[in-house]
Formats: C-alpha cells, sequence, structure tokens
C-alpha cells in the first residue's frame, strides 16, 4: 500500500510536544524540557521566565510525555465536574435533544476550534449517541492526552467517553489529503500500534474481540480491551486518524455494558 506504520507509537506524542517547544524556542519563547518517561510538567528554564510571562496563562505549556491509562480512559481529577454544553467560553453545543428512548446525538460542530497547527484542514466532523445523561467534560491544555484529545464526555451513572483526532502522519506516511484506515493499516496492526496509548499500556493479550463495520462507504475498526475495560472505535477521514473511546469501571461495565456497546458502535465520520 506503500504507507509505513510508526509501531514506534508510544514515543510520538513526546517527539510531538518536542517539535513544538523547540519550534516555539526559535521564535523567543523560552522551551520546556522534558525526560522521556518522565510524566511529570515540563521544567522551565528560569533564566527566560520572563519570556513566559509574556505569554500568559493561557499559553504556559504543561507537557505530559505519554497518554497513559489516567490520562485517557481516567480523566485527570476523578472529581472534576460534569458541565453542561455551551456554559464554558469557547465551547459550542452539539447535542440534540433527547429521541423517543432518551438517546441524545452529539455532532462535532463546524464552528469548534481544533486542529494540529498552521497547514492542517479542518477537522471532518463526527458524530454519536449516548443516554440522555451523559455529558460534555472540559479539556484542558494541561490534560496529559495534548492536543490530540478533541472530545471528553462522561456519566458519573455508566461511564466515560473520550474522542482522540490524530494527523496520521503519527502513525503512517505518503497517505496524502484522502486517508482511509485500510491503508493505515489492518486491525491487528493498528490496535498494536495507538492500543498503548490509549490505555497506557501493551495491549497483548488484552484485546478480546476484533470487529469490522462499514457505513457509508467508510471502514471503522472496533475493538473490546479487557482489562482495563475499553471498547475503542477507529477510522481515518482527510489527513486525520479518529479514535474513540468508550470505558467504565468493573461495576459499571457490568451494569451498562450494552449502553457502552451501543455509544461505541454509534462513532461516525460525518
Amino acid at each position: 500500500m506503500g504507507t509505513t506504520l510508526f509501531c514506534g507509537c508510544s514515543s510520538f506524542l513526546w517527539k510531538y510536544h518536542r517539535q513544538i517547544a523547540l519550534s516555539s524556542s526559535e521564535n523567543g519563547i523560552s522551551k520546556a524540557s522534558a525526560v522521556p518517561g518522565s510524566r511529570g510538567n515540563g521544567l522551565v528554564d528560569k533564566g527566560k521566565e520572563e519570556s513566559w510571562r509574556i505569554l500568559g496563562r493561557r499559553s504556559v505549556l504543561v507537557s505530559g510525555i505519554s497518554v497513559a491509562s489516567s490520562a485517557v480512559l481516567g480523566f485527570p481529577g476523578e472529581g472534576l465536574a460534569v458541565v453542561k454544553q455551551g456554559l464554558l467560553a469557547g465551547r459550542i453545543p452539539g447535542l440534540s435533544e433527547p429521541d423517543e428512548q432518551g438517546w441524545r446525538t452529539y455532532r462535532r460542530p463546524d464552528d469548534k476550534s481544533g486542529g494540529h497547527g498552521v497547514g492542517w484542514s479542518p477537522i471532518i466532523p463526527y458524530a454519536f449517541s449516548v443516554p440522555e445523561d451523559w455529558e460534555e467534560v472540559p479539556v484542558s491544555i494541561a490534560d496529559l492526552g495534548g492536543t490530540e484529545i478533541d472530545l471528553r464526555f462522561a456519566s458519573s451513572k455508566e461511564g466515560r467517553l473520550f474522542v482522540i483526532v490524530a494527523p496520521v502522519l503519527r502513525f503512517a506516511d505518503n497517505l496524502g489529503q484522502n486517508a482511509t484506515i485500510e491503508k493505515i493499516g489492518p486491525p491487528e496492526k493498528v490496535i498494536n500500534a495507538f492500543g498503548p496509548e490509549v490505555i497506557g499500556e501493551n495491549v497483548e493479550g488484552k484485546v478480546l474481540s476484533i470487529n469490522t463495520a462499514e457505513h457509508d462507504g467508510r471502514m471503522y475498526y472496533q475493538y473490546e480491551l479487557e482489562p482495563p475495560h475499553a471498547l475503542i472505535t477507529a477510522t481515518a477521514a482527510g489527513n486525520r486518524l479518529y479514535l474513540f473511546g468508550v470505558t467504565g469501571s468493573g461495576l459499571q461495565w457490568k451494569r451498562h455494558y450494552k449502553d457502552l456497546k451501543k455509544i461505541a458502535e454509534s462513532f461516525r465520520v460525518v
């Protein structure tokens, strides 16, 4: 297929954030240094504190080295309150009214900000369905998942979900501007490549099932992992890879597996 899958996926986020830091340094912004494998915050050169002050609070780099299970599958600070759509600056409502079964559909608003730097095309919208009590959870710049985490939702009763939208160049080259998940690789290779970045550990022996589904001409890879309990849907569109993950505690999994499975299978790039 003329593509090369980067199976050393566990290091791509570190390289990505380091590249951003180095680029910023060249523009007169002091850089944060990080040690591979560290889970701490980036260390700021004290001699360049004045440059940081110029940036202002919203531009301070808080570097997370890897997408560990506490960063993606579990939200940083489990006590974080779930907030309703539209209450935070920059947030654009995307939820429909409940249907007859009490389910709502979320569609990523066309005007929602997001992206991965100059030169990237707008994110192609995606959609999924959730029960009525699920609400959006704000994604912070300090989130260890970095800029790849586009959205989080949660229900205190049933579980959590996240959407990762990552440039396909992080995983494979020569895909152009119209990537497909099949071009990135077969289901087994894809889960082995990005799985550790999603659950924070090697996926060997944890993949319970792999399925594929096609909707409107687009292929979706569907996985169930345990432990930790996770349902992951992967696809590609434009120049981005989309990863949709649904997770929950052991008790939530036991009581609400049917709903969690329905949520995971509802994901579509539109």
